[in-house]
């Protein structure tokens, strides 16, 4: 049998969460209006908000699918290391491929925390939550690499603000300029332990 036969269309509510990604990160949340989410998903706006019963809800759902997706591919990169150094530099990289994507707009967290986050409570939740658990798998590799414990929030603030950067100055070279960083740090911190 064909594969593509085999294959399960998308259903409406992942061809709406696609949509809204899409439009959320190319456009901004506040500048795109729940009818043009419709319009990109072709869908009925009565079945998009049969499952996304407002804007909000459907922002946290295309959060949490970025942050599942952040995840899923940094644990890959990072499965892939040798070692406990390379799985930290490994986030760089990851960085680097991501700031080259010709789509690439900054971090949807950073995005949405800027936009709603004085407005919306559990979009900043969202956005802070996301940043924890990232510093939070930081720490794991730190304390696997038997490094200072206080390597993983240096380490964080460097990714962030490659993202930050990359996204403001448009220049890839960001995560690059941040992993010869982190190289450093590793090697002073492992040094002084």
């Amino acid at each position: 049998m064909n594969d593509l036969m085999t294959a399960e269309a998308p259903s409406d509510r992942d061809r709406v969460l696609e949509a809204a990604d899409h439009l959320f990160y190319s456009r901004g949340i506040q500048a795109v209006g729940m009818d043009a989410v419709r319009s990109e998903a072709g869908v009925p706006l009565k079945r998009l908000y049969a499952s996304f019963p407002s804007k909000e809800a459907l922002v946290l759902e295309v959060l949490r699918r970025r942050s599942e997706r952040w995840r899923e591919g940094l644990d890959a990169a990072i499965a892939a290391a040798a070692t406990p150094r390379a799985k930290l530099l490994a986030v760089y990289d990851v960085l680097d491929d991501w700031f080259h994507d010709d789509g690439f707009r900054g971090c949807v967290f950073i995005n949405a925390f800027g936009e709603l986050g004085a407005v919306a409570p559990v979009v900043a939740s969202a956005a802070r939550d996301q940043k924890h658990a990232f510093r939070e798998q930081l720490a794991d590799l730190v304390a696997e690499l038997g490094a200072p414990e206080d390597l993983a929030p240096r380490l964080a603030l460097l990714a962030e603000g490659a993202q930050t950067t990359a996204a403001i100055d448009g220049s890839p070279d960001a995560a690059s300029v941040a992993r010869g960083a982190a190289e450093v740090l590793i090697d002073a911190s492992l040094t002084s332990a």
